[in-house]
């Protein structure tokens, strides 16, 4: 053989491997709304950065005919390239070859691109498009998940992860995804679940289709699996693109800071009427993050889960910075299970990549209830409770209405090594509301009076009495716990330059292996 022709094997070979299962499976793919495997990475990755490993990889199973049908790459596009100029490590998973199905080879494809991202302090993304282990593999395939596991384990904290679900993703599948940082689902083509229609039949006698099971908007909004969920794949590439922009590349790194022309000063006057003087009236707290960050951009995550709390990523003097806030407009912002597992793992992703927060807080509590308490809200509430207190990255709060009794522990406080706390002139940061309090306060004695007319003029007296004292942010500040009281439409300069005094700060906690986070 000539070295023209050898030549000519290898670009043979390339273009077979490109083939992935075939033109026809190709079409298929498309038939379906699905980008192929390569497609995917085309749009993901800067044009020309994609550098391709393990091409030629096959099976190596015997069993089952399985050594009659082979194709170059087994199932799964590995490789780095770069997102705006930034190293990514990749790999996609190729639904064309034996459905997706994870055998040996596939796995260590994987593992290879995952190991190479740790060495190299960067991000990987997993696109996930499987029918689930191989079967004619056995205990291999199994092996092979099992290893890719204990490398999302060892990059946790480390690196950041993403994971983008645009296909079916099944029984051990899911796993991986799920010991991910961020997961993201298509609408109209992708599933996960552990157990499959089929089986659940079988077990519980349940009829349930493949979407009600697992799809997107299930997970988006009653299991919290999916953090993002996207109409599209090519609306979910872009989204990816974007979020890796508020990112470090890892743990030793800061996010990286952009240019930002929206001016520091700017004053904001909106915020000085936003609160209604009924404390019982709702306003939507997106406004006011929307009126505080760089040019209006908030990037939400877990939008349709728990929107009694909001959580998402946005940028202060084009700093990177995670935002939780509770949300007056839904169930008026109370912390229930939900909430506290979003809150809670949202804090806990910022603390690990170096990535600051800043805290709106507007919360009456906790929500009462059987179903909350056998639910075990103790629980819940203690793990957001904990990623805050255990958190040593910059924590800004700003208190703008109601911060009522432990919730008020929990939402960043002092007390749970809060930076610098600020609140709005309209705070009330106290036990409980006035009226509760009154009625525990001075039950007995309303009881007591028998004139209505006297009765109710007693409760407004005492109401008031307990307002003035407590239902304000100036007791609070009295005891050095909230650092100033500020005028709203000054909230954005004031962030910002906390967040400049906290760029030096160091927090030490005391040597140990690890926490033991209450789960």
């Amino acid at each position: 053989m000539t070295f023209e022709d050898k030549i000519k094997l290898l670009l043979d070979q390339r273009a077979q491997a490109r083939l992935g299962g075939g033109q026809k499976r190709i079409d298929s793919q498309h038939a379906k709304g699905k980008l192929t495997a390569r497609e995917r990475l085309e749009l993901l990755l800067d044009e020309g950065s994609f550098e391709e490993f393990d091409m030629f990889v096959t099976h190596r199973c015997h069993d089952f005919g399985m050594e009659k049908q082979s194709f170059l790459t087994d199932g799964v596009v590995t490789g780095y390239g770069t997102i705006d100029g930034r190293l990514v490590y990749v790999f996609s998973q190729d639904f064309t070859i034996f459905g997706g199905s994870l055998s040996e080879s596939f796995a260590k494809k994987i593992c290879k691109v995952m190991d190479m991202a740790m060495k190299a302090g960067a991000p990987v993304i997993g696109i996930n498009d499987s029918g689930g282990a191989r079967i004619q593999e056995g205990v291999q395939s199994l092996a092979g998940y099992a290893e890719i596991f204990e490398r999302n384990i060892l990059a946790s904290g480390v690196v950041p992860q993403l994971s983008a679900i645009f296909g079916p993703c099944a029984g051990g599948a899911v796993y991986s995804p799920a010991l991910t940082d961020f997961i993201m689902m298509s609408k109209e083509n992708s599933y996960m679940f552990v157990t499959g229609p089929k089986v659940v039949k079988t077990v519980t006698n349940e009829d349930v289709t493949e979407d009600k099971l697992g799809g997107a908007m299930v997970h988006a909004s009653k299991s919290g699996v999916a953090h993002f969920v996207v109409d599209s794949e090519q609306e979910g590439i872009m989204m990816l693109r974007k979020l890796i922009n508020y990112l470090p590349s890892n743990n030793l790194e800061e996010a990286p800071v952009v240019p930002c022309t929206d001016p520091i000063d700017r004053l904001e006057d909106s915020l000085n009427t936003i609160i209604p003087d009924n404390p019982n009236k709702p306003y939507d707290v997106l406004d006011v993050i929307h009126a505080i960050v760089d040019d209006q951009e908030f990037m939400e995550v877990h939008r349709h889960y728990a929107p009694n709390l909001v959580v998402g990523f946005a940028r202060f003097n084009g700093q990177s910075v995670g935002i939780v806030a509770n949300q007056p407009k839904y169930i008026a912002g109370v912390l229930d299970i939900n909430a506290s597992r979003k809150g809670a793992r949202f804090v806990r992703f910022c603390d690990a990549f170096n990535i600051p927060i800043v805290t709106l807080v507007d919360v009456p509590g906790f929500l009462p209830g059987t179903a909350q308490e056998y639910g075990g809200i103790i629980i819940h509430g203690a793990k957001f409770l904990f990623a805050y207190g255990e958190a040593t990255v910059p924590k800004v709060t700003i208190t703008l209405r109601k911060s009522y009794g432990g919730a008020h522990d929990v939402m960043s406080s002092k007390q749970l090594r809060g930076d610098i706390n600020y609140a709005w002139p309209s705070a009330e940061i106290a036990v409980m509301g006035a009226s509760g309090a009154i009625s525990i306060l001075y039950g007995k004695e309303v009881k007591e009076i028998t004139d209505a007319e006297a009765r109710q003029k007693f409760v407004e007296e005492k109401t008031a009495e307990y307002e003035n004292k407590f239902a304000n942010p100036y007791n609070a500040a009295s005891y050095g716990f909230i650092d100033d009281v500020i005028e709203p439409r000054n909230t954005r300069f004031r962030i910002i330059r906390a967040l400049k005094a906290l760029a030096t700060k160091k927090d030490t906690v005391p040597p140990k292996k690890h926490t033991n986070i209450p789960l």
